[in-house]
């Protein structure tokens, strides 16, 4: 069982949920983790708190938000729940929206739940898989769905292979990356960013480092996640920021270049945004 089955249990789904706005369809999520004992009824509030803060940056793909917020003394162990709404809801999320699933997550810490994004990342990044999720008539079938075997992003075409083998060029430096000549000398470091820096931001993270894993880039690159504060101050420090529309506008000025990325699934969406911001 994968450690996203593990944190997601059938008490923590819910079916054709009703909700009357995105605040709304937040708390049914919220609540199916305050039902297991994961969470208090205030981390649901500070959910919401959240994206009236930064903007609808939880809609990370078309469809789809994942509900997050920093760990505290209402989370009390690491979980999830996943909410399917009868009928869909606008977040305000121009790229994404309508939503029509909402995952929520409660992190005890900043690291227990890497596994389990990475691998929701790969579900909903295979349309086979989110249509099992659309589809499915009963919570065992959700569970069969996130656990199902599949190529996921991270499986390479021949395309794929002969655009990653052109991207690399061994400049001579040990670097074996940055191949333009009118390209900025990489500092080795990219920032993911969301409002919390444990939730979406290692979404977006775990899918750049599958591009840079096809490119044989991993070795040169460091993706960290981060939040909007911490990124302010490291900004400089890195080659560039991927980031939702919500959270660039939030960042404002930050001294390097920022790439508003809106499906975080995409592989192709951040394969494009590195090109751009290595000269490749």
């Amino acid at each position: 069982m994968s450690q996203l089955n593990e944190l997601l249990s059938p008490s923590t789904i819910l079916l054709d949920a009703d909700a009357a706005d995105w605040r709304e369809a937040i708390r049914r999520s919220g609540e199916s983790l305050v039902s297991t004992g994961a969470t208090d009824p205030a981390y649901t509030e500070a959910m919401i708190r959240t994206v009236e803060e930064h903007g609808p940056y939880i809609v990370i793909a078309p469809g789809f938000a994942l509900a997050h917020s920093r760990p505290d003394e209402s989370v009390h162990r690491t979980g999830m729940s996943f909410v399917r709404l009868a009928e869909p809801i606008a977040f305000g999320n121009a790229a994404n929206d309508p939503v029509t699933l909402v995952m929520a997550l409660g992190a005890a810490d900043s690291s227990a739940h890497r596994e389990a994004l990475a691998a929701l990342a790969g579900v909903l990044a295979d349309p086979a898989r989110r249509s099992l999720l659309d589809e499915a008539r009963t919570r065992e079938d959700v569970l069969a769905a996130l656990a199902a075997d599949g190529a996921g992003p991270g499986e390479r075409s021949a395309e794929d292979s002969r655009s990653g083998a052109a991207a690399r060029t061994d400049t001579g430096s040990g670097t074996g990356a940055m191949v333009d000549a009118d390209a900025v000398p990489s500092k080795k470091l990219l920032l993911t960013v969301c409002g919390n820096g444990l939730g979406t931001s290692l979404f977006l993270k775990n899918t750049a480092e599958q591009v840079l894993e096809r490119w044989g880039w991993s070795s040169h690159l460091d993706v960290q996640a981060t939040d909007t504060i911490s990124a302010k101050g490291r900004a400089k420090d890195s080659d560039a920021i991927l980031t939702s529309g919500a959270i660039a506008d939030t960042l404002g000025e930050v001294g390097v270049r920022v790439e508003v990325i809106e499906n975080f699934t995409s592989q192709a969406e951040i394969d494009a945004a590195l090109r751009r911001i290595y000269a490749v």
